[in-house]
């Protein structure tokens, strides 16, 4: 019989800080799609696979962090989380809340969310607190209220968080036999670029300073080495490319625009540890990307996603990228997410043709 995945808590539960008997609250999240990406391989002579992070339940990467947040606030007495959101984590909070029988509440930037993200949180129940500012000054926010009331934080900045999205990179291992040579990633707050070094870095028997407990060392080695990490941020969200938070971040690219990073010092171990770098791109190269993606590969992402492809093609261009090498991108999220974006530019022509085939054919030129 055919493996039923079990979760991602279940399936790498001696990897992470959960005992046998830990109530786990999951929506069976992880095990997303690699997925070969000839389009892109030729576009910069390397063999280019897409971590498909818009397959979890919720349509992103926040899924991960989110069973295992969730589940260890589970074990406690508190009954209320908050995340400060750009909103994928408020559509992940929210759900991962109503599996476990708890409530939760957003604090959001105002006019800054994308609209099918802000649905996923009214849907499942989420108290919403819109706030007259950027995504630095919700997280201010919440880590101030979660310090004061019985209400436990969820954000990236909570250590669970990254245990979660940790096992995207052993997942990657298992899919390819061995750590690729590049690994390509967004970057806003940071976490899922340090969340990945940990992850390779235990799969491969070492620790990193943040990892939890001696799960790495405990375990034999499962790859023969780790790869360069490549981060990608917004051209004027681009805190890591300047060297200093950015007061008023901009992008198109909602998810990632955020300017002083919670998990600053991680990611720059994650960048520096591994011989990598952090660029940034522009929103029209993100937009290009998201349409290349969409139209070449069969993957259809929100922008902040596209920042990993405009990232990787934009080395590229510039001849950064070795001949050859093992390249894999995580797009964190559905492209659902925020269509409007996607169909901004597009002329669409949906005039109603009459209901025969003969007009069909003369439509289509054939």
């Amino acid at each position: 019989m055919a493996h039923q995945w079990q979760g991602l808590i279940n399936e790498y539960r001696e990897r992470l800080p959960f005992k046998e008997s830990d109530l786990v609250v999951t929506l069976y999240e992880g095990g997303t799609p690699l997925v070969p990406a000839p389009a892109l391989s030729a576009r910069v002579d390397a063999e280019v696979y897409v971590k498909v992070e818009g397959a979890n339940p919720t349509g992103s990467f926040k899924d991960r962090g989110m069973t295992t947040a969730i589940s260890q606030v589970k074990q406690t007495d508190t009954k209320i989380v908050a995340a400060a959101s750009t909103g994928n984590t408020s559509a992940s909070a929210s759900a991962y809340a109503v599996a476990a029988g708890l409530e939760s509440a957003v604090i959001l930037p105002a006019g800054k969310i994308a609209m099918g993200k802000l649905a996923q949180a009214i849907v499942h129940g989420a108290k919403l607190v819109a706030v007259d500012g950027n995504f630095d000054d919700c997280l201010r926010i919440t880590r101030e209220l979660t310090d004061k009331y019985p209400v436990a934080l969820v954000n990236s900045v909570n250590p669970y968080r990254l245990q979660g999205q940790k096992t995207a990179a052993f997942e990657i291992v298992d899919q390819l036999g061995d750590a690729p040579d590049i690994h390509v990633l967004p970057v806003g707050n940071a976490g899922n670029i340090s969340a990945y070094w940990m992850g390779y870095n235990e799969y491969a028997g070492k620790k990193v300073s943040y990892s939890m407990g001696d799960s790495a060392l405990n375990l034999p080695p499962v790859s023969t080495k780790v790869p360069q990490m490549w981060g990608v941020q917004a051209w004027n969200s681009a805190p890591f490319v300047l060297g200093a938070p950015v007061e008023n971040p901009e992008t198109i690219a909602t998810a990632i625009r955020i300017g002083n990073p919670a998990s600053w010092d991680y990611a720059v171990a994650a960048r520096d540890d591994s011989g990598g770098w952090i660029d940034r791109v522009t929103d029209e190269q993100i937009l290009e990307a998201q349409a290349i993606l969409a139209a070449e590969v069969g993957v259809f992402v929100e922008p902040a996603s596209a920042a990993s492809i405009a990232g990787l093609l934009k080395a590229g261009e510039a001849g950064k990228v070795p001949a050859g090498a093992k390249i894999v991108c995580t797009v964190t999220g559905n492209g659902l997410k925020d269509t409007a974006t996607a169909l901004e530019n597009r002329e669409l022509d949906l005039d109603p043709i009459a209901p025969t085939l003969d007009a069909a054919v003369s439509l289509l030129g054939l």
